[in-house]
């Protein structure tokens, strides 16, 4: 397999699906991951279908450990050299107060967002390290600078991405591989319908007076840092839609 490989967590929809649009569109191979099989088949066809490229579809949750490394240890020879890590995959669920959270709720979103990227990382990276070659991106969020009222698992955990990815730079500071961390704002995709379990209305309520990102808009970011000079790295990136300041300070028209 000649074309690079981009290994996408969470690529059935809103920023993963984008990146795999974005990568494929480059003449990427991609290795995408996602927990329902039919949105996974149908984005692997219309992908090979659009670019003319290879897709290995890779069904599992990565909260649940042990399928994560039995999927990554039985990848395909032609599949291994994984040359662009990002670790997509993460949600988060309701607006409770911290001492009103549904505490199983909290634990999916902490699963997921924490230790699920740790594990994807932890199957992936020494591969890198060993081929000399290799770049995790991982998605952190706005709300990892700065809690916000509803919020406080969701903002821990990204503040989590942002400890382990500057960790993880410093791990790695001898080798070629990179680390960078986008941090995206407001962004309207499947994110809010999660958030508020299903109800639409307020979902979209949030992006209501301004003009939000767009997944695509993260993926050109991320693809930017992804094709850098090799002796660049951009380590972080903020970004927001134009009338956005903080994580909690907007303006709406």
């Amino acid at each position: 397999m000649e074309n690079k490989i981009v290994f996408i967590t969470g690529a059935t929809s809103g920023i993963g699906e984008a990146c795999a649009h974005k990568f494929a569109s480059k003449g990427y191979n991609l290795i995408l991951n996602g927990r329902k099989a039919d949105l996974l088949d149908k984005l692997k066809q219309q992908l090979e279908a659009q670019y003319g490229m290879a897709v290995l579809p890779l069904l599992f949750d990565v909260r649940n450990k042990i399928a994560v490394e039995t999927t990554l240890q039985a990848l395909p020879d032609e599949w291994k050299a994984v040359e662009i890590l990002i670790n997509n995959a993460g949600l988060v669920l309701g607006t409770e107060k911290e001492f009103e959270v549904d505490l199983e709720e909290s634990g999916i979103v902490i699963d997921t967002n924490i230790k699920g990227l740790l594990t994807v990382t932890r199957c992936i990276v020494p591969g890198m390290i060993a081929r000399g070659k290799g770049h995790i991106i991982n998605i952190g969020s706005i709300a990892g600078d700065a809690a916000y009222a509803g919020g406080s698992v969701y903002c821990a955990t990204k503040a989590a991405v942002k400890a382990l990815s500057d960790g993880l730079r410093i791990d790695l500071v001898d080798t070629p591989l990179r680390v960078t961390n986008i941090k995206p704002g407001m962004v309207e995709t499947h994110f809010s319908i999660t958030r508020f379990r299903g109800d639409k209305t307020k979902a979209g309520a949030v992006y209501q007076g301004l003009q939000p990102l767009t997944p695509m808009d993260i993926a050109e970011t991320i693809y930017f840092a992804a094709s850098a000079p090799a002796h660049v790295q951009i380590a972080e990136v903020l970004i927001m839609p134009t009338n956005q300041a903080t994580g909690t300070i907007t303006y709406r028209r």
